[in-house]
Order: C-alpha cells, then sequence, then structure tokens
C-alpha cells in the first residue's frame, strides 16, 4: 500500500536495504552475462562471491524490522489473531507477488505471432495495473487489467495466436516466494518465543541442516554428497515434491531457494529477529541521560562484536561445510550473517549515531520501495529482452542487446561496457523511485 512515512524509521536500516537491493538490481542486469566481473557473478558451487551477500543480507534486514514492527504489540500484549491474519496475509502476498513476476503478462511471448508493439501494450498494461494493486487503487488497478484482457482478446479475434503462459512449468518456489515464507515463519516464532529460546532454535536448526544434508543418502546415486547439484539430499527433495519442471530452469536438478534449503534461510532471518530486538531494547538500568548517551554506543558495539564471532564462526565451519549458497549451508548463514551486522553496524554508527545522511540519500530512495524496485525492474528486464528492434543488416535484436551493441560497445571494452550497461540499468532505476519517493508513495504489502 502506499502511506506517508509519518513514524520515526530506523534510517540506516532504510540505507542497508537500500544498498541491498541497489546491489542485487545491478548484478542481476549485467549488459552481457558472458562478460561480468567477477565480484557481480555467484560462485559456480561452493564458495563466496559478493554477489552471495546480497540474498541473505536481504533476508537478514527482513529479521530486523520484524521486532520494529511488532514489538510493541508484543509490549502491550495486543497480539491476538488479527496480528496473526496480518502476518499470513503479508507473507502470502509476497509469495504470490513472487508467482506474479513470472506469470504476468499471461501470455508466452515468444510463442504469441501478435506484432512486438501490441505484446508490449499488454505487458504495460498488466504491470501497470499490478502497480496501481500493490497501491491500492483498486479502480485503475482493475481498469488496466481488464484493458489488458481486452487487448489480448482483441488479438486473437484479429487472427492472431496466443501463446497462454504454461502454467505446468511455473516455478513454485523463488526469491519472493521464500521471503515471504521465512517472514510469516520468523514473525510467528518471534511472537511467542524469547531470545534465548530464538538462539536455541538457530543453534538447532543449523546443526540439524548439517547433519541431513552430510548423512542422508540419495536414492540412485552412487555417491551423495553436497559437492554434487544432483545428488544431494536437498536437490532430491526438490525433484521429489516439486517436479523436475517447476524447478529453476538453469539448473534444472535443483533450485536454489529450494524446500529444505529454506529452514536455514529461516535462520538468517531469525538472527535478522535477534538483531532488531537489541536494537529496540531499552537499558532500564541506566539513568535518563547516561541511557541516551551511551545506549546507541552499546548497541553498535554488540551488532559489531557479533558479527565478527559469526563471521569467525562461519569460516572455521567452511572448513569442512563449505560455503554455498544454492544449498544456503550453515556456515553460509554464519559468515553472511556477520557481514550483515558488520554492514548494518557500520550503517547505524554513521547514520543514526554520528548523523552522516548525506552520502545515504539515493540508497533511502531504493530502500523505502525496495520491493516495488524488484518486482518491477524485473518486468522491465523481461520486456527489453522480449521486444526486438532489426539493425541495418537485417538482423534482429533485443532492445538490451541493440543498446548493447549500439551504445555501450562503442565506448567501452565487452566487460567494462556490461558494467556501464548495469550501473545505467541501476540509475534509471533510481530516477523512477525519486519520482515515488518525491510524491510520499510507498509500495508496501
Amino acid at each position: 500500500m502506499a502511506e506517508l512515512n509519518t513514524q520515526p524509521r530506523l534510517v540506516s536500516l532504510d540505507v542497508f536495504r537500500g544498498i541491498t537491493i541497489a546491489a542485487m538490481t545491478l548484478v542481476n542486469n549485467p549488459g552481457s552475462w558472458d562478460h561480468i566481473y567477477w565480484p557481480l557473478e555467484h560462485a559456480e558451487w561452493n564458495g563466496l562471491t559478493p554477489t552471495d551477500w546480497i540474498f541473505p543480507f536481504f533476508l537478514f534486514i527482513v529479521g530486523v524490522a520484524i521486532p520494529i514492527s511488532l514489538g510493541k504489540r508484543v509490549e502491550a500484549g495486543g497480539v491476538d489473531r488479527s496480528v496473526y491474519f496480518k502476518i499470513i496475509s503479508r507473507g502470502l502476498v509476497i509469495y504470490l507477488l513472487g508467482l506474479a513476476v513470472s506469470v504476468v503478462p499471461f501470455f508466452n511471448y515468444g510463442e504469441t505471432t501478435a506484432p512486438d508493439c501490441a505484446k508490449m501494450l499488454v505487458w504495460f498494461l498488466f504491470a501497470g495495473s499490478l502497480f496501481f494493486l500493490l497501491w491500492r487503487r483498486w479502480y485503475w488497478g482493475a481498469l488496466l487489467a481488464t484493458a489488458g484482457c481486452i487487448v489480448l482478446i482483441a488479438l486473437q479475434l484479429s487472427g492472431y495466436t496466443i501463446s497462454l503462459y504454461h502454467y505446468n512449468t511455473i516455478r513454485i518456489l523463488g526469491v519472493l516466494e521464500r521471503i515471504g515464507i521465512c517472514y510469516m515463519i520468523a514473525s510467528i516464532i518471534f511472537l511467542n518465543t524469547n531470545w534465548k529460546q530464538q538462539v536455541g532454535i538457530c543453534i538447532v536448526l543449523l546443526l540439524g541442516y548439517w547433519y541431513v544434508l552430510t548423512n542422508f543418502q540419495v536414492p540412485g546415486c552412487e555417491i551423495t554428497t553436497m559437492n554434487d547439484k544432483a545428488c544431494n539430499i536437498a536437490a532430491y527433495i526438490d525433484r521429489s515434491i516439486l517436479g523436475e519442471n517447476h524447478l529453476w530452469r538453469q539448473a534444472k536438478v535443483y533450485d536454489p531457494e529450494g524446500i529444505l534449503s529454506t529452514i536455514p534461510a529461516i535462520v538468517t532471518c531469525l538472527i535478522g529477529v535477534l538483531t532488531g530486538t537489541w536494537l529496540t531494547r531499552k537499558d532500564e538500568e541506566a539513568s535518563e541521560i547516561d541511557g541516551m548517551l551511551a545506549n546507541p554506543y552499546r548497541k553498535v558495539a554488540g551488532i559489531l562484536f557479533f558479527g565478527v564471532v559469526l563471521l569467525t564462526l562461519g569460516w572455521i565451519w567452511n572448513s569442512f561445510f563449505p560455503f554455498n549458497k544454492a544449498l544456503w549451508t550453515s556456515s553460509f548463514v554464519l559468515v553472511t550473517a556477520g557481514l550483515g551486522l558488520l554492514m548494518l553496524g557500520c550503517c547505524y554508527w554513521l547514520i543514526d549515531i554520528k548523523g552522516y545522511k548525506a552520502w545515504a540519500k539515493p540508497f533511502i530512495v531504493f530502500g523505502t520501495n525496495a520491493i516495488a524496485l524488484y518486482v518491477f525492474s524485473d518486468y522491465f528486464t523481461r520486456m527489453i529482452e522480449a521486444y526486438h528492434l532489426v539493425g541495418a543488416d537485417g538482423e534482429r535484436l533485443s532492445l538490451a542487446g541493440w543498446s548493447m551493441r549500439n551504445i555501450f560497445d562503442v565506448f567501452f571494452s565487452p566487460i567494462n561496457a556490461s558494467l556501464a550497461f548495469a550501473i545505467t540499468f541501476v540509475l534509471i532505476w533510481l530516477f523512477f523511485m525519486w519520482l515515488l519517493y518525491r510524491k510520499n508513495i510507498y509500495i508496501r504489502v
């Protein structure tokens, strides 16, 4: 929904969220997937690159926000069915939004014979409809969705073949789907446990996941090992329950946001919950003046200390349970949570304690509309990859490919052209998000 930002916010959290979603937009949109600097690529399997930090940072941030948004209700003893309803409904909306990213505009672009301009019109209408629905402008959302359906029907009646989306290949789990699931479970745990119990849950889940992943045998595999993309228990469960047609297409034999690996992802979110609880705690032993002066410094010291502790434990665990984002291994949870704590601690010290905010304005703009940026930049990417232009030599190029060849490749080497394309993409979306920010429009679910 859209709302005025009237409540005090933890600005450093918005900035950290903005840095994270900006990084996600950058690495997801290179000019060419064949020319990428290594820090902007995921590790092939085992290993860790800066790009691998991004998604766990986002889950960590989701966790930090839970005590901030629900903590007052807990303190006031006002947790009732309505709170659980809001948690579950919000998680389901995020999950369904993830499915919508895959499904909209409800037809298969390549197999539909209508002109590209007509297909783009339908895409814009449905994307606009989704925007207004998320903004809770129901009339305009329904109007644009109806217009999109009318255009599709008109194209069908005009003799064009309209190939509807192949729902038998829809990806059941994904980035937003995992965020929705982790948010629901972490929120319910927060409402029903104290911080000590939450620490215990994290330890049990991480150790249990380590045991399951390293000891359970996969039927049909001579050797079960997490070093094999197909012959590990997480991949086997994904294929058995979700089915190969519903996995991430590039992987085929596993899903990086699969069923079993969601368990340690919940721990990433819970570490964020513990961090949020620490940030919102009140020091009743300190005097009013001491509390105002000392509390922020004690909080940032605690965040940085535990960041170093988790980072160290993660690196130690990596020696016999390697970092692996696709499997979301326990060592990966600890090291990325440690890095997340250090990043948040630095932002908190610079912004909320020292008041250095001017440099962070672009990230505040991104951070206050992170979901909108993720969803609509993804739509935009699919559109510029789908829409084709005919060059002087008669070759058909996607709009993205045409831009690379005629703009960025002219001035830069291939790898720098790819990076320049990605940076330009981020700057374009910074402008769009600034327009929303300037109008006090915040798209939240």
